[in-house]
């Protein structure tokens, strides 16, 4: 995959909410594999050989008259990604005991130590909702718990799992790339209680967790989370994130439909980080 040729759009969105979630879901319908959420909007990528000329056609927001949304895009070849993201890729502290950092970085002084490099993946533990699970799992008793990573992205959380004791532990995502991405990155970590696959929902059927962790977005959360409630153990925790402030009563009323109890949350920049519990 050393010479897979993306196409990288950049759109700026006013106004940011929900303008960018929905266009992040049409995106990902038309065939889009990898997003970044920025402060004035969304990059967004595509394999080059899976592009058409036609491809914002079904991007229906681009059309609405409630939000304005300009792009440009360009060629992007992935070597040419991974110089990007090095020259702005710092390592974080969360909490003061676990560090996310790329392979180039000096090995700090930290309890958990996490060496990422995340290519096209979502979850660096720079934006705010994988910095949170991470907070949440840091508190977490996993000691010996089987647990799913669901829409894995770089696989940060599943390894910071292993690190705590966590095991056995699925890691799950649908973006092909992701799931490579994590499989390097649980290589690199020299993880061996996780196992990564491609897929959605449906492979959990007959599988069952004590702790199920999902940083995706509102609207797969709201979809899936019946899915996760089938398959807790009883008394399994449920670790959400992905959506905001303005979100948690409707995520938290489907929670309620299936059984989940809230127990408690992070907040950080309107984004949310909530815990579950299955009755």
């Amino acid at each position: 995959m050393s010479n897979t040729i993306y196409l990288g759009y950049y759109f700026k969105v006013s106004t940011l909410q929900p303008a960018s979630e929905i266009l992040i879901a049409e995106l990902g319908y038309a065939g889009f594999e990898s997003f970044v959420e920025t402060e004035d909007g969304v990059n967004a990528y595509i394999k080059k050989e899976d592009w058409h000329d036609g491809i914002l056609n079904d991007i229906h927001i681009l059309g609405s008259g409630e939000f304005k949304i300009k792009y440009t895009f360009e060629e992007i070849e992935q070597v040419n990604w991974n110089s990007e993201w090095e020259k702005n890729f710092n390592p974080i502290l969360v909490d003061g005991v676990c560090s996310v950092r790329a392979p180039f970085h000096e090995k700090p002084e930290a309890k958990y130590d996490i060496i990422i490099e995340p290519k096209m993946s979502f979850g660096t533990g720079h934006h705010e909702t994988t910095h949170m699970m991470i907070q949440h799992l840091l508190k977490a008793n996993l000691k010996d718990k089987k647990v799913l990573d669901m829409g894995c992205g770089t696989g940060v959380l599943a390894i910071l799992a292993e690190m705590r004791g966590a095991s056995p532990i699925d890691a799950i995502d649908i973006d092909n790339w992701c799931y490579l991405n994590t499989v390097e990155n649980i290589e690199r970590n020299n993880c061996d209680a996780i196992k990564a696959y491609q897929g959605n929902v449906s492979l959990l059927s007959g599988r069952n967790y004590d702790v199920v962790i999902a940083n995706i977005n509102r609207n797969v959360l709201l979809n899936d989370i019946k899915h996760y409630a089938n398959s807790l153990l009883p008394g399994g925790m449920l670790f959400l994130s992905g959506f905001y402030q303005e979100d948690i009563e409707m995520i938290s009323n489907e929670c309620s439909i299936n059984g989940l109890v809230y127990k408690d949350h992070f907040s950080r920049n309107n984004w949310i980080a909530a815990y579950y519990e299955l009755k």
